[in-house]
Formats: C-alpha cells, structure tokens, sequence
C-alpha cells in the first residue's frame, strides 16, 4: 500500500505540475459555468426602445413612466414623426418602437377605447414576440389601475406590427446564424488542420526550402479553402431560399463580398492556429472548442447579447461571427446597402488585416 500511495502521490504532482491539465480541470468548468449562467438566457433585459408620442399627454407620459422604470427596456429617444420610425431601425440599435395616436386620451374619455401601435423587429422572431408581450403586460397593468376605482370599462388596444417577418418565421434568424456558423468553423478548422498535416508528415521541410516563397506556399493552401467556402455559401443561399423561403432583398453581389470577407478572417485564424500547434489533434481541438461555443454564444442568433453582462458583451465584440450576423440581417432581411453596414464591414476588415499580420509573423520558415 506504500508503494501504491507513493504512485498516486507521484500522479498527483504531474497533475499540478502540468498547466494544460490544471486548466482543462478547473478552468473549462468554471469558464462554462460563468457563460451558461449568465450569457445563456431567453430573457430579454435592457431592450433599446423608441417613443414616437404624438399625443403627449397625461395618459401617454404615465405609460412612458411605467415602460422607462422597466428592467426590459431603456428608452433610446422619443420621435415625434413615423418618418424617423423606419430610419430608426435601419440604425440596427432599436428593436422595438411604440406609437401614441394624437387623439389618445380624447378617444380613452370619450369612447372608453384607444389604441397604442406596437411596431418590432420581427427578423428575430422570438425576441419581437417576448418584447411585445412585455409592452401589452404593462399597457394591461396601466388599463387596470385606470378601471380599479371605477365603473367604466375602459380598454387600450395594442396593435402590433411586426417589421421585416410579419408571419414570425424562424427562418430569418436560424439561416444568417447557420452561415456564419458553418463558414466559421469549416474555414478555421480546414485551414489550420491542412497546415499542420504537412508538419506531422515532414513534408513542410520540402516545402521551405524549395523555390517558391514560404509565404505564398500558406496562401496557396488557403486559396481552394476559400472558393470551397463560396461554392458553400452558395448552396446555403439555395437551400435557404429555395426551400425554407428565406427573403433576399439586398444586393446578393453586396452578401457575396461581405461573406468573402468573414471567410478571409476564418482563413487568417485558422492559419494562425496552424503557426502555434504541431498535431492535427491540437488544431481540431483549439477549433472546434474555440469557435464553436463563442460563435453560438456570441454571435446574437440564439442568445440576444444585450442581455448578457457588460464584460461578456465586450468580449462579443472580438468574434467576427457578430458582425457578419449583422451585416447578413441587414442585406438579405431589411434590404439595406453599404450605407448601413459599412461599420461592421470595417471591423471585419480589420480583425481580417491583424490576423494576417500576426500569422505571418508566427510562421516559423525555419523548422526546429
């Protein structure tokens, strides 16, 4: 038995000993815990909200009141003109708008009803219908107070108007989500496992020293990763609208230049993950376990991301799937052009431009 504690005791200091095995034990359990606990939630908090208020009224400002010392929503403006309604959400930082007619209260006293128009977001769905529901809740609670202490039965109608999906289909957030999932995950991994082949197998050596520039050597095995990933997007596109009906009412050469972009960043990660790792294990495992959960965690399909705490929030702003989701919303769902999305185009065209630079500075020409 002193033999087999003296073993044990030997196990448990390469355990210590080991940093890898320390942060696969404790540091992935904590790391989800945290993000499962606090990322991964349905519920919608701290939604950006315009007020368009023609009736400015008592009435009006009581239900402002209750909407704005809501958990759900954080007052964006208050517009006075269905112009800027539609120039509103093309801005992409508004999911919901709420309209007061100018006659409001008069037809509350006089006709004993009145309506209030509930204009969302619907290219999310979900999020369009649990918003809505949280304005009629309160729009309900406000009608109660209102015939508590008396007999007339007043009654505010919510007349809901889902923008971009009016018949709700979670096609339009399940299809941009799956693009820049699957353009994601098949560039890193294929780029960055196909580099390190060549490492396992001794062929790199053969590689660098022959004629041709090292560099041009990386770029070459990138370039049938990117077209490939074309030919995928374009059969995504099919599928997509073909079969499941999903709306293209942008540019389609805009979508193709903007996904040429994001699979050039997907390329330039996976070439870096291909300069810091020697097996093919390593690279699979780095990109499957690197980009699988942050792209379905933080790229907003599944999970609204203004819903998460402010550090994860920032966190989201590094992964280029994010942006992209963005930039195919806005084309294939709102139709809008360049003017809309040129924000997210840069920031993808820069996390595309510094990982380039830092791959080719990680590549070694010289094998140890």
């Amino acid at each position: 038995m002193n033999q087999f504690f003296t073993f044990v005791r030997k196990e448990f200091y390469h355990v210590f000993r080991d940093g890898k095995t320390m942060l696969m034990l404790f540091g992935m359990p904590i790391a989800q815990i945290l993000l499962f606990g606090f990322a991964l939630t349905n519920e919608v908090k701290n939604t950006k909200i315009v007020i368009c208020d023609y009736a400015n009224d008592i009435s009006s400002q009581q239900i402002i009141n209750k909407i704005e010392i809501s958990n759900n929503f954080e007052i964006q403006k208050i517009i006075l003109s269905h112009k800027q309604i539609e120039d509103a959400f093309k801005e992409g930082n508004i999911k919901i708008v709420i309209v007061f007619p100018a006659n409001f209260i008069n037809d509350l006293l006089q006709f004993n009803t009145a309506q209030i128009q509930i204009i969302a977001d619907a290219s999310d769905p979900n999020t369009a219908t649990t918003l809505t529901n949280y304005v009629s809740s309160i729009i309900a609670i406000y009608q109660q107070g209102l015939i508590k202490n008396t007999t007339i039965p007043y009654q505010i109608i919510p007349e809901i108007r889902m923008m971009y999906n009016p018949e709700l289909k979670g096609v339009t957030n399940f299809v941009p989500g799956v693009m820049a999932l699957v353009l994601m995950l098949v560039c890193v991994l294929m780029t960055s496992v196909s580099i390190v082949r060549e490492k396992e197998r001794g062929t790199m050596e053969v590689l660098l020293v022959s004629p041709f520039n090292p560099f041009l050597v990386i770029i070459s095995k990138a370039v049938p990763y990117f077209l490939l990933s074309l030919v995928n997007l374009s059969v995504i596109l099919l599928l997509s609208v073909l079969l499941l009906e999903m709306p293209l009412n942008g540019s389609i050469l805009l979508l193709y230049v903007e996904s040429s972009i994001l699979i050039l960043t997907a390329l330039s990660l996976g070439l870096l993950i291909s300069n810091v790792t020697d097996s093919q294990q390593s690279a699979m495992l780095i990109s499957l376990m690197g980009m699988l959960l942050p792209t379905m965690i933080f790229t907003g399909f599944m999970f609204p991301i203004e819903n998460m705490p402010l550090p994860l929030q920032i966190i989201s702003n590094v992964v280029p799937s994010r942006w992209y989701y963005i930039i195919v919303k806005s084309i294939m769902i709102k139709g809008l052009g360049f003017g809309a999305i040129w924000k997210e185009t840069l920031i993808l065209s820069g996390m595309t431009v510094f990982l380039l630079v830092v791959s080719f500075k990680k590549f070694k020409i010289r094998l140890e």
